[in-house]
């Protein structure tokens, strides 16, 4: 079997306030199905996530307590990013917008730079970048 495309369905609360928490990140909202909308998806570049309201797959638990609590079920999911200077940037702008976050940008020792992003509903992003061999 070859894999061709591959595109995660994120089980949401509320399918209009995740349009709207993604478009926060750069994300655009490429479709919506039902009325009213129940089932969508979100691109930025050639990706894509579906959204689907109550339903495929199930929700993490609450928001975290603290920064660095990144035990909330869900879906874990990393977002690959050009440079660690993105991944800084990206960081700086889910601050600004409010989100929440539950790692800083770090240097891991796999030589990655990464941060972790919370969604509402308790799905993890690990907003990445590779770094460059010194």
């Amino acid at each position: 079997m070859i894999v061709k495309r591959l595109t995660p369905i994120l089980n949401v609360s509320n399918i209009v306030e995740s349009f709207a928490w993604f478009e926060k990140l750069g994300w655009t909202k490429a479709w919506d199905w039902g009325d009213p909308p129940d089932f969508g998806g979100v691109c930025s570049g050639e990706c894509e996530i579906f959204l689907c309201q109550d339903g495929q797959g199930s929700r993490g638990g609450p928001l975290p307590r603290h920064v660095g609590d990144d035990d909330s079920g869900g879906v874990w999911m990393s977002w690959w990013l050009s440079s660690p200077a993105e991944v800084d940037a990206a960081y700086q702008l889910a601050l600004d917008e409010g989100l929440v976050t539950t790692m800083p940008p770090t240097n891991e020792p796999w030589n990655v730079r990464e941060f972790h992003l919370r969604h509402p509903d308790g799905h993890t992003f690990r907003v990445s970048s590779g770094l460059e061999e010194e």
